[in-house]
């Protein structure tokens, strides 16, 4: 992609229009300022964007978030909303960690309650949440209790004992999407799945002891129960193995649909099939079932969560407890009703690193947030901001109610560790009054801070743009890491 090619609709919306490629069905546009224009051309994120505005069925635009970086088929960031149902759904534009997504807990206290008892406490975080590749949770499931996680997702850890309703109320799909079908889910996802429930796994997935170092909006801040100076956890994490073996096996699947279907793709790992295929309809019923392992997954580490802080604080604090403000994922495609061309229509909108952002009044936000929009939850990287958002009016009007879902790589994970040694970064970051907690100095040097963009001009980019509102800027105090 060249620069000359791109044309710039407004200060932070760039358009790549139709006429670019004879096989484009709809222009392709993503949000990004100078800066991060710069880096997106460095690597195939925007060529990934113009494939995908081929995809049967597509409506509106290919969109892409301004985190937007080379993906698998889709670009991350990525946000294609197709016809139901006789368009078309991919797994590409899902991605392989199916629901991976982010929660933040909230506590009534402040920093200065805390901090004195802040390594202890990061250590039994690092104990309650197990991390790290191929890592065991704590529970061992028979098979077919595992088809009830999937099957019912935070609903079957509230009726272990592991969840609160409220932890439903604000949790995306009240933690499970109802087509979900365990028998659409191969015997290999689920072996891999099994051990795994109420893990954290590895990569740039996370828990973290935060503060909440600046409020931007009072009034979306009080609805959410945010304020100054409190000490919140952040989880960031998915479906592990069984979402990632999920993607796999519909894509070697879907390998043959293109064919039967007489689709003509640009990149082979565009895979896709028709909504209303039998190849269509099985993977949205095992998408679902992944997702809903996602949010039974963040559950049971919400309840874990809970139980290390119990363990260090109680009796030392006036207050213990967490509360969960939301659960959104990033890896996900939903059918739901948009306004397009002035006409209401139901579709199937896949986004693969951005995050649902429905604005204020929409019925699928919690009653108590509905008058300031849906709680955006973007997690930066190590040592720096991870920030809390709403959705604006302007998301449901501009990009299928979506946004971005984090800062965004701009260095691959053996670039990074080339350019700083884990054992260096940890020192840096305790340096910074950062309590770190990892069972990889290889794996934290992969998550360098350097190997992403700058979250804050990410999160300004989808503001200037009015996707997006800011509400609070959070930082890491303790961070736990696989």
């Amino acid at each position: 992609m060249e620069r000359k090619s791109i044309r710039k609709i407004t200060p932070y919306l760039y358009e790549i229009p139709k006429d670019y490629r004879r096989d484009m069905r709809v222009p392709a546009r993503f949000y990004a300022d100078a800066d991060i224009l710069d880096h997106a051309l460095q690597d195939r994120s925007l060529d990934q964007l113009v494939n995908t505005a081929t995809l049967p069925g597509i409506v509106g635009y290919a969109l892409a978030m301004p985190d937007i970086h080379q993906g698998y088929g889709f670009p991350i960031g990525g946000v294609v909303a197709t016809r139901y149902p006789d368009g078309v759904i991919s797994p590409g534009g899902v991605g392989f960690d199916i629901n991976c997504g982010v929660r933040l807990l909230a506590s009534d206290l402040r920093k200065g309650e805390v901090m004195p008892y802040i390594s202890d406490l990061a250590t039994a975080l690092y104990h309650y949440v197990p991390s790290g590749v191929g890592v065991k949770g704590f529970l061992r499931l028979s098979e077919k209790e595992l088809n009830k996680v999937l099957n019912e997702g935070s609903c079957w850890a509230k009726k272990q004992g592991y969840a609160r309703e409220e932890d439903l109320d604000h949790t995306e799909e009240r933690g499970c999407m109802a087509q979900a079908d365990a028998g659409k889910v191969s015997k290999r996802a689920k072996e891999r799945g099994r051990p795994q429930v109420g893990t954290l796994g590895a990569g740039n997935h996370f828990a973290e002891i935060q503060e909440v170092e600046e409020v931007y909006d009072e009034e979306a801040a009080n609805a959410l129960g945010i304020f100054q100076g409190q000490v919140t956890v952040m989880i960031h994490c998915g479906s592990r193995g069984l979402g990632h073996q999920v993607c796999s096996d519909y894509v070697d699947i879907f390998q043959g649909a293109v064919r039967r279907y007489g689709f003509e793709l640009p990149d082979r790992q565009l895979v896709c099939a028709p909504l209303d295929s039998p190849e269509g309809r099985d993977y949205l019923k095992a998408m679902a079932a992944a997702a809903n392992y996602a949010w039974a997954n963040r559950q049971l580490l919400t309840h874990q969560a809970r139980e290390a802080f119990a363990e260090v604080l109680a009796g030392k604090t006036r207050s213990y407890d967490l509360r969960l403000v939301y659960d959104v994922a990033h890896n996900m495609a939903k059918i739901e009703e948009h306004v397009v061309d002035g006409k209401k229509m139901k579709l199937c909108v896949h986004r693969k690193g951005a995050t649902r952002a429905f604005g204020p009044h929409h019925p699928d936000v919690p009653e108590d947030y509905r008058e300031v929009g849906q709680p955006v939850l973007v997690p930066g990287s190590m040592g720096t901001a991870s920030y809390v958002l709403v959705g604006a009016a302007g998301a449901m009007e501009k990009t299928f109610g979506s946004t971005c879902h984090g800062a965004g790589r701009m260095m691959s994970r053996h670039a990074a560790k080339k350019k700083v040694r884990g054992q260096e970064l940890r020192a840096r970051l305790e340096s910074q009054g950062i309590e770190v907690r990892a069972g990889s100095m290889r794996g934290l040097a992969e998550e360098a801070p350097i190997a992403y963009k700058d979250v804050d001009r990410v999160v300004q980019v989808v503001e200037q743009a009015g996707i997006a509102r800011k509400v609070a800027r959070l930082r890491p105090i303790a961070v736990v890491k696989g």
